[in-house]
């Protein structure tokens, strides 16, 4: 039993691996989940059933996102890896206490109740991790979530715990009662036949309302494929970077052209003070440059800094020079044009341990663990800067999601929910390598187009850059690791879909019962005759 249960635990790992982008096995999702199921009612011992669910997770995290240890750090791969496993346990041990009060159907349902709360949690604390979403799964595969407009990603979530939950049981039954293949496929399997197939369906059926075409702009997507180790961060080459920017965009830009996107820190990657920008010569060679295009706006990714007065209140972020003054750096998003309004947006959603060291504000004296991927280290600030970058003129609002930011389903479609109606996303996807980081961080791009219905340009420093439609559709995607212009067409789209509009009303639901299960599990403590696990 217990060497069946460990390689019971490391085929789930693997299942889920190959199910996951941008492995070409998507449908084993449906059935990944299903020995845990198995484990969970074999194994009473509540240690050796922890090590068998971490060792399940363990399996997938490390196949699905190894690449994040290829850094100059491995051991940071070996540690977000092991503590995304360890949380993912949680879920699990509170299903299998539910075993012991509740009927099975309530026991499924209190594992779906945590599981989703568990996936919304890691969206919004501050060492967030929604790459493993299991609402993800189908990023490859757009024609089969268009209804993730109406649930976001969480509705994926669902789908496929329900489908584990329906094959598991089918698989239950026809070993309890010795059913002949023929009575499994007319007696078990078209239930969870029907609850894979029938979302897939529907699906084809759901589509985006059609663009304007009055609504249409040109846009020039850049990536300029700058190694980010090597050359980004070097000292004194802003301004040869800048000019390699501005030869690329003039290859593609007409008069059609309305944005010019430039990837993340595209502009002063050893940072400039925002009370400064009008007077840097990088920008003064962008305004010259846009002349020539006076209805053309570059968006780029930059490093900013803010200076604090003596009596303004700097948050915890804030650095503390030499000289005893305060100021923030940001991973911030320019407009610029050929005025002197530069608006500013500062990233939000920052990656762990790189940008932002998680509750600082109690663990200030963490603050130079940071790791060093080039430019300024250390928590970056998460003041806020704009909502978006505005266009009056056009009406044209674009929210330019800053790289880890797009993964954020909630982020994205509030934004898209404050009128944004042009998603841009700028990263730099090139400090893990030619891996399935980068891969997989354009597949869920497409999610977010689906979610809001709404045109992606996409310009990643090192690829792969795209255009990306609302129905998820990928247009124009340039080969990793070379240098590339984009000039495509998109639509500013007005139209909110009914996730933008009410938020992901599956998740709230799963924690107030979250709520409801934990204190009902906190009294049945009290309760004789109710601690029997009651589902073998």
């Amino acid at each position: 039993m217990k060497l069946r249960s460990i390689l019971l635990s490391i085929i789930t790992g693997i299942i889920l691996w190959l199910s996951w982008p941008t492995m070409p096995f998507t449908p084993l999702i449906f059935v990944a989940l299903t020995p845990l199921f198995y484990i969970t009612e074999k194994i009473r011992h509540r240690g050796a059933y922890f090590g068998l669910i971490f060792l399940a997770f363990l399996v997938w995290n490390v196949g699905s996102t190894w690449w994040v240890g290829n850094t100059p750090v491995p051991a940071s791969g070996v540690f977000a890896n092991s503590f995304n496993a360890f949380l993912m346990t949680i879920p699990w041990m509170l299903y299998k206490s539910s075993r012991r009060r509740l009927p099975e159907i309530a026991s499924w349902f209190a594992l779906i109740v945590y599981w989703l709360t568990f996936e919304y949690i890691h969206q919004t604390w501050e060492l967030s991790w929604p790459w493993l979403v299991l609402g993800n799964a189908f990023a490859t595969h757009p024609g089969w979530i268009q209804w993730y407009e109406f649930t976001g990603a969480s509705g994926g979530t669902l789908w496929v715990l329900i489908s584990n939950i329906l094959v598991y049981n089918a698989w239950k039954r026809a070993r309890i009662y010795d059913y002949s293949w023929k009575e499994i496929l007319t007696r078990l399997s078209w239930k969870p036949l029907l609850m894979i197939i029938f979302p897939i369906i529907i699906s084809q059926f759901i589509k985006p309302i059609p663009d304007n075409p009055a609504e249409k702009i040109g846009v020039v997507v850049v990536q300029p494929n700058i190694d980010p180790y090597d050359e980004k961060f070097e000292e004194g080459s802003s301004m040869e970077q800048v000019e390699k920017f501005i030869r690329l965009s003039a290859e593609k830009t007409d008069s059609n052209t309305r944005y010019i996107v430039w990837p993340e820190t595209a502009l002063f990657p050893q940072g400039a003070d925002e009370r400064e920008l009008n007077y840097r010569p990088e920008i003064l060679a962008i305004k010259d440059f846009l002349r020539k295009f006076p209805k053309a706006k570059v968006i780029s990714g930059a490093v900013t800094t803010k200076q604090y007065n003596a009596n303004e209140e700097a948050p915890e972020s804030a650095r503390t020079s030499s000289d005893g003054s305060r100021w923030d750096a940001f991973n911030s998003a320019l407009q610029i044009d050929t005025s002197t309004a530069i608006q500013v947006y500062h990233k939000y959603e920052l990656v762990p341990g790189v940008e932002l060291i998680p509750y600082v504000r109690y663990v200030g004296f963490l603050q130079h663990l940071a790791l060093d991927m080039g430019g300024i280290t250390g928590s970056y600030g998460r003041t806020p800067g704009v909502e978006m970058l505005t266009n009056p003129t056009a009406n044209i609002n674009v929210f330019p999601t800053i790289c880890y930011e797009s993964v954020f389903s909630n982020y994205v479609a509030r934004h898209c929910r404050d009128n944004a109606n042009l998603l841009v996303i700028i990263t730099n996807d090139g400090w893990w390598g030619n891996t399935e980081g980068h891969r997989q961080h354009l597949q869920y791009a497409r999610i977010r187009a689906i979610e809001t219905r709404k045109w992606i340009a996409r310009s990643a420093n090192t690829g792969t850059s795209a255009i990306i439609d609302p129905s998820g559709n990928i247009y124009q995607p340039q080969p990793y690791w070379k240098e590339a212009v984009i000039n495509g067409d998109v639509t500013s789209r007005h139209d909110i879909t009914f996730y933008v509009k009410n938020g992901d009303l599956i998740s709230r639901g799963a924690i107030i019962f979250c709520i409801l299960l934990l204190v009902h599990a906190i009294f049945s403590r009290f309760i004789p005759g109710t601690n029997v696990e009651n589902n073998q």
